[in-house]
């Protein structure tokens, strides 16, 4: 379980997009680089092929599900697609799947369930659904973009756990998109530290929470409620991410870090390397 972890505006959705070509190719567009999956690099991948791995060796859980799921279908046609497409299955042998697919994910499995609309479900159930979608094809990556937003705390605990349980039963990959660092510290191995594009620092959890290298991590790690005194103030990390027009040359992070040095701005960082742990900063924390 890798966590993609940043501040809004940092790339995140956008990389994870990237890896399934579904970024908006009226506003951006890939202009190098590879993403390699299965020994092939699928950015160089056409349409077709594509079609092929999304849904099926691919899956994703987008973040918000009232608007990625379709509100004139019912949730047993949305399932039943991918199972249709990829899978060739027939319509009585679908709905049996769809069933098994909805019991897993702990929804009700009767008939009426199949046919019920999004609208008539709760957040969570409609989140439910969107995991079942994911798992119909048994995907060898399940990438989760912010899975629990906009649900209460109670019904976050429950998916969190859900996409843990079902990434131990089907052996899968996960990519855990989210801002929440409590969400990456309880649920993920690895962690990538995004910024303005680019990544920040990587490593194993334990190492990159208990001894960041680039001070953005450290900063952000700073703000956790449990990090700090009880009843202190909260420190907060001043300005925003720069636009992607109005990037220094060298650390993006440069304008807003109390550590930053004359060159930061300037050149951009070294690679800082601890074992597995990797960071990119002229003055690394200690």
């Amino acid at each position: 379980m890798l966590g993609l972890l940043g501040e809004s505006g940092c790339g995140k959705t956008i990389t994870a997009l990237s890896v399934l070509g579904l970024l908006p190719k009226h506003a951006v567009r890939v202009t190098g680089g590879r993403i390699l999956f299965e020994g092939r690099d699928i950015a160089d991948l056409g349409e077709d092929e594509l079609n092929r791995i999304r849904g099926n060796r691919i899956a994703m859980i987008f973040q918000e599900p009232m608007t990625s799921l379709n509100p004139i279908m019912t949730i047993g046609a949305q399932i039943g697609e991918a199972l249709q497409i990829h899978r060739r299955m027939p319509a009585a042998s679908r709905r049996a799947e769809i069933k098994r697919l909805l019991g897993l994910v702990g929804l009700p499995s009767e008939d009426a369930q199949l046919d019920r609309y999004p609208f008539q479900l709760s957040g969570g159930q409609r989140q439910r659904v969107m995991i079942a979608i994911a798992l119909a094809c048994e995907p060898a990556l399940l990438i989760a973009d912010e899975p629990t937003t906009a649900l209460d705390v109670t019904i976050q605990a429950q998916i969190l756990d859900l996409i843990a349980e079902m990434r131990r039963r089907f052996g899968m990959a996960c990519v855990m998109v989210t801002h929440d660092l409590g969400v990456v510290a309880e649920t993920c191995d690895r962690a990538i530290v995004m910024y303005a594009g680019r990544v920040a620092e990587e490593g194993p959890v334990d190492e990159l929470f208990g001894a960041p290298i680039h001070r953005y991590t450290e900063a952000l790690v700073g703000t956790i409620p449990a990090a700090n005194p009880p009843g202190a103030r909260l420190p907060a990390i001043p300005g925003a991410v720069p636009p992607p027009g109005d990037r220094p040359a060298g650390c993006a992070f440069a304008g807003r870090c109390d550590h930053a040095l004359d060159v930061c701005a300037s050149r951009p960082p070294p690679e800082v390397r601890r074992g597995a742990h990797v960071g990119y900063c002229w003055n690394p924390a200690s």
